[in-house]
């Protein structure tokens, strides 16, 4: 585990033994990390927060309250988890069947974002940069750039790195309003131009 220096918890915080906390992150009020998770560098942990044994999270990992990030999710860089959204972990839970050995693996892979009281069913990756929004239930696996809002949750577009919705013209193409980055659309797949 890193030392105290390298991070901040705040005194009601628990840190079970074995994780390893990435320096410039912050762990704040009533918040508990259990055994062997892996933290990575400025993560900021709100309010409130489970996050269950060995468990992963990138560099610059934003969870914000009330959310419980179980075993089998990795959140790779730059990820953003709004208030109270929800991961699974088992698909077909019941209390008086122990499934621990059946825990699907959910990976919510760099810069993508999930919105306040969202679902995430176990199992369903979530791409790069893609946009969940607010109250969705995401019950299949979402492509990179893509956005999507709704129970079930359907997409209904594209985004941008930096969170803008993606207008493409007919030949395909699309620029971020913010960054003016380019996009290409082709095949029902969006890539960055460079």
């Amino acid at each position: 585990m890193s030392t105290e220096k390298d991070f901040f918890a705040h005194e009601s915080a628990y840190i079970d033994e074995g994780c390893s906390i990435g320096k410039g992150t912050k762990i704040w009020h009533f918040s508990h990390i259990m055994p062997n998770c892996s933290l990575g560098e400025n993560c900021n942990i709100g309010q409130n927060v489970v996050i269950s044994p060995n468990v992963t999270l990138g560099r610059n990992v934003k969870v914000q309250n009330n959310v419980s990030i179980y075993t089998g999710v990795i959140c790779e860089d730059d990820v953003f988890l709004g208030p109270s959204m929800v991961f699974t972990n088992v698909i077909n839970p019941r209390s008086a069947v122990n499934r621990k050995s059946e825990y699907a693996k959910t990976t919510v892979k760099k810069g993508a974002s999930i919105g306040a009281n969202a679902t995430i069913v176990c199992g369903n990756d979530i791409g790069e940069f893609a946009f969940i929004g607010a109250g969705a239930v995401v019950t299949k696996s979402v492509p990179a750039y893509a956005l999507l809002v709704g129970n079930p949750a359907r997409q209904t577009g594209w985004m941008s790195e930096f969170g803008h919705k993606l207008k493409f013209d007919n030949n395909g193409m699309a620029v971020c309003p913010e960054s003016n980055q380019k996009y290409k659309l082709e095949n029902n797949k969006v890539s960055k131009i460079n």
